[in-house]
């Protein structure tokens, strides 16, 4: 009884900083339990009272993650953590709504000039890249195209 008690108190507390998806908090939980079966419960219990949810934690995370990354990235991030398909799909069409103008201003605030030559450009893009945006969208911010980036 104690330790559920305590185990119960770690995750409120956990869950009181931020939001946290099931397979997250089971990671932080799981060398305080007794049993999986135990942890199992105690997850279960904590979704009943919505003290837990998948959903409000794709739409925090990929809402926060949305400053900085593109949709690629916010889809293989929330998959990491065991967002299941609907929640993960809704974060993933919420970042793509303004997913160009984003681009454009990680852009602008990284290089804020349109690339001359092959090798800048392929700079530009891997940086938009490997922050996850998708290739059309990389192509239109590094070729300055619907910007006022071009001359």
């Amino acid at each position: 009884m104690t330790r559920e008690k305590t185990l119960r108190e770690r995750a409120v507390r956990l869950l009181a900083g931020r939001e946290h998806s099931r397979l997250e908090l089971e990671r932080k939980l799981a060398p305080f339990s007794a049993s999986p079966e135990e942890l199992a419960a105690l997850l279960d219990e904590l979704i009943r009272s919505r003290l837990l949810s998948d959903d409000r934690y794709a739409e925090a995370r990929g809402h926060a993650l949305s400053r900085r990354f593109g949709s690629v990235r916010i889809a293989h991030e929330l998959k990491q953590q065991g967002v299941t398909a609907e929640p993960l799909e809704r974060a993933v069409e919420a970042a793509r709504s303004n997913e160009l103008e984003r681009a454009r201003e990680l852009w602008r605030k990284r290089f804020g000039a349109l690339a001359h030559t092959a090798p800048e450009r392929a700079k530009q893009m891997r940086f938009l890249q490997n922050r996850g945006f998708t290739m059309d969208v990389i192509r239109s911010v590094v070729r300055g195209v619907d910007g006022n980036d071009a001359s």
